[in-house]
Formats: structure tokens, sequence, C-alpha cells
């Protein structure tokens, strides 16, 4: 029986899904683990048909753009929709892990990933960290090291503002994203297995 595992993002000029595309890629490499996405926008409210999914799955990766220090709008929509499993504690104890992107290097990425910890503590949710030590720290660093952004509780990307989402975020962002797909999947295989 596969365990399953859904990317719940929204993106606002396509750059938050080339990371989410690429979260999937690595997490599909899996064995016994099935990917879905969802978009945020398509969950207005707590009778949103995509929340009845959420319940079944075992674990979620969320993903949002970070707007002025901040998840966006449409993602908040999401969390307040999922207010009645809160009260029921519908989600607790599925993995949960989270990404974003912004356009400035730093853009205050990290409120966004606290946000959606937050988020996922409150629904008793087990929070998956990147797990990639930082790159591009040291003298021999490039821009071409994975985890350029020196994450570590999520998935940091960044995207030049004047680039479209077929360039941006750069190829190191994107492996980044693929091999903490991998991470957060192989996370769930471990905590599944521990909880069959």
């Amino acid at each position: 029986m596969s365990l399953k595992l859904a990317v719940v993002c929204h993106s606002g000029y396509g750059h938050t899904d080339v990371v989410a595309e690429h979260v999937v890629a690595g997490a599909s490499t899996v064995a016994g683990v099935e990917v879905s996405v969802i978009k945020a926008a398509d969950i207005t409210g707590p009778d949103s048909p995509a929340l009845a999914e959420l319940d079944n799955v075992d674990g979620m990766i969320f993903g949002s753009p970070t707007y002025m220090g901040s998840a966006s709008a449409v993602f908040k929509t999401f969390m307040e929709a999922s207010s009645g499993r809160w009260m029921e504690q519908k989600w607790a104890n599925k993995l949960a892990a989270g990404f974003t992107n912004s356009g400035s290097m730093n853009g205050d990425k990290q409120n966004t990933l606290i946000e959606m910890m937050t988020f996922a503590m409150q629904h008793s949710m087990i929070w998956v960290g990147l797990g990639q030590m930082p790159g591009n720290n040291h003298s021999g660093g490039s821009d071409a090291d994975t985890n350029r952004c020196g994450a570590a509780i999520g998935c940091m990307t960044q995207a030049n503002v004047d680039e479209g989402p077929d360039v941006a975020p750069p190829n190191a962002d994107r492996e980044t994203a693929k091999l903490f797909g991998i991470r957060v999947a192989e996370a769930l295989c471990r905590w599944g297995a521990q909880n069959a």
C-alpha cells in the first residue's frame, strides 16, 4: 500500500510552481510514495473538496511565494479554511514540510516557513526540515551550490524578479527542491513504517 503525500501550493507568477514541480519530481522517485498536487487557490472555504482529499493523505508539503515577508493571501486562505480540521485534529500526526520562493536572496522567507511550521504544529503535525548543509557560505562556494540560501527549517529558493519561471529560480535551487522532496518522502516512509 502506498503512502500518500500531497503538495499544497500557490504560485503567483509561476516561480513557486517550478519549485513545486521539482519537489514532486524528487518525492516521486521514492518507492512506496504516491504524490499529488493540490492548488491552494482551489481551497476557498471549509467545504472545499480538496480539504477532504487532504484528510486522506499521510503527509503534506506546503508551498507559497513570500510576499511582503509572509505567505501569500491565497495560501493563507487555505490555512484559515482548515480551521474546522484543526478543531477536530483531523491532521494530527501527518508529516508536514514547507518551501517558499522570493525575489530577494533573503526576502524574509524564514518568516513564511515559520508561518507554515506554526500552522502544522497547530494541527499537531510532524515537521520535517530541509536536511541539507548550507551552500555558498565559504570562499570555495558558488551560486551553483544546493541550498545556496542557507535554509534549515524548509526549502528556500530565489527567483530574479525580471526573469520568468523558464529560467528562475536557477538550477541550484531546483536541485535543492528535488532533494527536499526526496527527504520528505523518505521521512514519510520511515514515519509510516513506525505507525503501521
